[in-house]
């Protein structure tokens, strides 16, 4: 008992320090050692540790005034496993039981009555975590900002697309495309709700990746987003074949205001006919070629779309102008009608229905070979119209045509064409290309009374003259704001006819005058117009713009002296007398001629188009003097050789420059004479 004792109070004296159970005599076992009272017991397995380091492994005495200890004083511990004195056990790397934080105050524990055994080894979850002040307790880790290595507190993760509101989602989503939106619905569920809906699918345009997409994956899209599409486009989606797929895309959509289903030429006639009686709204239908289409839904379009404002059934081969009848009279808004190569327009009902309404602002007959001169005037006058004697003219109220498309319809004459005149002076645009009949007769009364024309196309009229050009066009109302003329394969028409023309025309955009006998002063003059409307900068950094395009190919009466003529203007740098800087075009020509001449025409284009007008009259003065010595060299005579040396000397010239003025890869354009003077 007497070495217990001296034993117990070695371990209370705070000036000797604890030494460990493993350090007591071999000889002595545990069992012979008096039984040692409960508190001394449990302060043997608690080793203090002070904010000072001279304080460490002293043990101190529970203080008599605080039996139980302060509540205050307790701080973070871990219990891991240790020997009962605080320190390792002998063969383990393991910290004590109860070995406190390092810089805590010391831990004052009441006397626990009842314990026999030592106390269990208890994880703990935020061990890493020490208590800020005494008596605290720390925080959940999920709510404590964590620690990065170099020290820096790391803010717990926002996730900002998840905390954006849905409309800006939905405005971000909106630039996307449809393709780019069916992507990024792939990357979750979340993202495919977004992706899908129906703000974004307003409009579904299937033209740009039909021939990329399956027809699983469109029937997929068009069910999904069907309710909310309001423009339809699925222009050449002909994997839409199968009976159910085209019955699900047709029970989908059911607010279409646009829709487009030209070349889904496996359509069926149920699915069509589902489609239009439950689009009550439609406004723009396109049925172009389709075989489904018949007279039947031309009578279902007029009783199920009120709204209808334009119908394209051009080349649907199995209906006939019966059917146009009907969505005329059924349709109070119709204002486009293109019926290209429809049969049966010489019927008289069917032109007094158009004559009635007077609604229509373009009407599209090109390659309607049964349209007569009976039924064109019955179209503009009525049948039996009432007759001014004093003009000689129907008196019945004008028409409200806008553009008039009446190409390749073969049958009609001067006689059925002048019922134009007087009756249409709202027309901008008229079409009368490959009516071969046609006179000049023809198109006196229309020219002279329509002063909105703006695009005129008389392609393959053989029997115009000239004087339809100088004394009609030239002096018509619509002459200053024409824009578009064509009159290729005219072979009539020649200088005397155009030169008037393009003075009075200032405002020409487009000219076609392939195949006609038009020369060289037509290029000038058209060169002269153009430099007289348009404006000169004297910014050096200005691109100019193709103002005119002309195309006189095959026209046996231009060389290479207009052709230069349109080049030296476009590529022109003016110097003004008195002025230190100099001005630059800011309208040029496009010239398309013959094909032996086009490919220098193009890369001069191109180099005055970026502005580099230095190189184009450089390409454009080599191309001149290779042309001149060509001509030299076919000439008979004395010097025909060195005429041939110099006229090689200059094809190679010029070839240099035209392969020098644009970087390009690959093999070198062949340097032969045979692409020049095959049209020499």
């Amino acid at each position: 008992m007497a070495s217990s004792s001296s034993e117990s109070d070695m371990s209370l004296d705070p000036e000797t320090p604890l030494t460990p159970m493993a350090d007591a005599p071999a000889s002595s076992p545990l069992g012979d050692r008096p039984k040692e009272k409960r508190r001394q017991r449990l302060l043997r397995g608690i080793q203090r540790i002070s904010s000072s380091q001279s304080l460490t492994h002293i043990g101190r005495p529970r203080a008599n005034t605080a039996p139980y200890g302060n509540r205050g004083t307790l701080s973070c511990i871990s219990l891991a496993p240790t020997s009962p004195l605080g320190q390792n056990a002998p063969g383990t790397s393991t910290p004590g039981y109860f070995s406190s934080v390092p810089g805590t105050p010391a831990v004052e524990f009441p006397e626990f009555e009842g314990i026999e055994t030592r106390l269990a080894t208890r994880k703990v979850a935020n061990a890493s975590t020490t208590c800020l002040n005494p008596g605290s307790v720390s925080l959940p880790q999920d709510l404590a900002a964590t620690r990065s290595r170099s020290g820096t507190v790391r803010k717990a993760h926002y996730d900002f697309w998840a905390s954006m509101p849905d409309e800006i989602r939905i405005q971000i989503l909106s630039y996307l495309r449809p393709k780019e939106l069916v992507r990024v619905s792939r990357v979750n569920k979340y993202f495919y709700k977004f992706c899908f809906d129906g703000q974004l699918w307003t409009r579904f345009d299937a033209s740009e990746f039909y021939q990329e997409i399956s027809a699983e994956s469109l029937a997929k899209i068009i069910v999904a987003a069907g309710p909310f599409v309001k423009d339809l486009n699925l222009r050449g989606c002909l994997q839409i074949e199968h009976h159910e797929r085209a019955e699900i895309v047709a029970k989908s959509c059911k607010n279409l205001i646009n829709a487009t289903l030209e070349g889904c030429r496996n359509l069926q006639r149920t699915t069509l006919h589902s489609l239009i009686q439950s689009n009550d709204k439609l406004a723009n239908l396109n049925l172009t070629s389709l075989s489904a289409v018949t007279n039947s839904t031309c009578k279902i379009i007029s009783r199920h779309c009120p709204q209808l404002e334009m119908l394209n059934v051009s080349w649907c081969k199995h209906m006939d102008a019966r059917g146009i009848k009907m969505v005329i009279r059924g349709c109070p808004k119709l204002r486009d009608v293109r019926a290209g190569e429809i049969r049966g327009f010489d019927n008289l009902d069917m032109a007094q229905a158009i004559f009635e309404t007077n609604n229509l602002e373009r009407l599209v007959l090109n390659g309607c070979v049964d349209l007569n001169d009976e039924a064109l005037k019955t179209m503009i006058h009525g049948r039996d119209p009432e007759v001014d004697i004093l003009t000689n003219r129907p008196m019945v109220p004008p028409r409200k045509l806008r553009h008039l498309d009446l190409s390749r319809c073969s049958q009609l004459t001067s006689h059925g064409v002048e019922a134009l005149g007087h009756f249409v002076p709202e027309l901008e645009g008229l079409q009368l290309n490959g009516c071969r009949v046609l006179t000049d007769s023809a198109l006196e009364p229309v020219l002279a009374t329509t002063p909105r024309l703006t695009h005129l196309e008389l392609e393959d009229l053989s029997e115009l003259t000239n004087e339809i050009l100088s004394e009609h066009l030239a002096k018509a109302p619509c002459a200053p704001r024409l824009e578009h003329l064509s009159l290729s394969y005219c072979e009539n028409l020649g200088d005397a006819g155009m030169l008037p023309v393009i003075k009075k025309c200032v405002g020409l955009k487009s000219i076609d005058m392939d195949n006609t006998r038009i020369g060289d002063l037509v290029l000038a003059e058209a060169a002269a117009m153009v430099r007289s409307r348009a404006a000169r900068t004297s910014a050096r950094g200005s691109r100019p713009r193709i103002g005119l395009r002309m195309v006189v190919y095959d026209c046996s009466m231009v060389t290479w002296t207009g052709v230069r003529e349109i080049l030296s203007w476009n590529a022109k740098v003016r110097q003004p007398s008195g002025s230190k800087q100099p001005t630059y075009p800011t309208e040029i020509i496009g010239l398309k001629c013959f094909y032996g001449w086009q490919q220098t025409v193009e890369q001069h284009t191109q180099r005055v188009l970026r502005g580099d007008f230095a190189a184009a009259a450089r390409l454009e003065q080599k191309w001149a003097h290779y042309m001149q010595a060509v001509e030299e060299a076919g000439a008979v005579g004395a010097g025909i050789r060195r005429r041939r040396r110099r006229a090689r000397e200059a094809q190679m010239l010029h070839a240099n420059e035209e392969e020098g003025g644009v970087a390009t890869a690959g093999r070198r354009r062949a340097r032969t004479m045979a692409g020049s003077c095959s049209v020499m």
